[in-house]
């Protein structure tokens, strides 16, 4: 867990930083926007890299807790919720409008199910990380009122139903190449 934790505390603690007004004004008056951006995808992309690679390096034992089956078994169609919910994030469809935080949204279900799907180690801190800084970040989100007035538009629902599913499916298939576990009930 020597990259795990210090990547999630990079890629997470630069994510937080926007739940701090005034902290992100005052990066913003030294650095100007262009040099806070910079400097937030750096971090971002340092801390992506660390987490990445130390979840590869890191054991898959001990095993914490037993993974729950209904987990398991609903962790396809949650993964292909949260992969729509992430799609309409930039998107000015009803369902962005209703769920108001759908990036933050989809992040809780997708951290949420392979928490409980898992039960070793290094997924605990993995989507445990990720599901208490969505958690964060949305609480935040929300006593801020950090939400933009837009007209919807289906078509933009359409798309992200269409992008989602899309991505959903791509990524079901590679899982088992990219992270080394085939998504179960799919058997792909």
């Amino acid at each position: 867990m020597g990259l795990l934790v210090p990547g999630l505390v990079l890629f997470l603690g630069v994510h937080l930083v926007p739940t701090s007004p005034p902290l992100r004004r005052s990066l913003v008056a030294r650095m100007g926007e262009r040099g806070y951006r910079g400097a937030f995808s750096a971090v971002a992309a340092a801390g992506l890299a660390l987490t990445v690679a130390g979840f590869a390096r890191a054991p898959s034992e001990p095993m914490l807790f037993a993974p729950m089956p209904w987990a398991i078994a609903a962790a396809p169609s949650v993964v292909g919720a949260a992969f729509v919910l992430l799609a309409a994030a930039r998107l000015q469809g009803h369902l962005r409008r209703i769920v108001r935080h759908p990036m933050l949204a989809g992040t809780i279900l997708w951290a949420g199910v392979h928490l409980a799907a898992n039960g070793d180690a290094r997924s605990t801190v993995l989507f445990g990380a990720f599901l208490a800084w969505a958690l964060v970040d949305l609480a935040s989100a929300i006593s801020r009122g950090a939400v933009k007035a837009f007209e919807p538009k289906l078509a933009h629902d359409a798309a992200a139903v269409a992008a989602g599913g899309a991505a959903a499916v791509a990524f079901a298939w590679l899982h088992g190449v990219l992270i080394g576990v085939k998504v179960v009930p799919f058997g792909l």
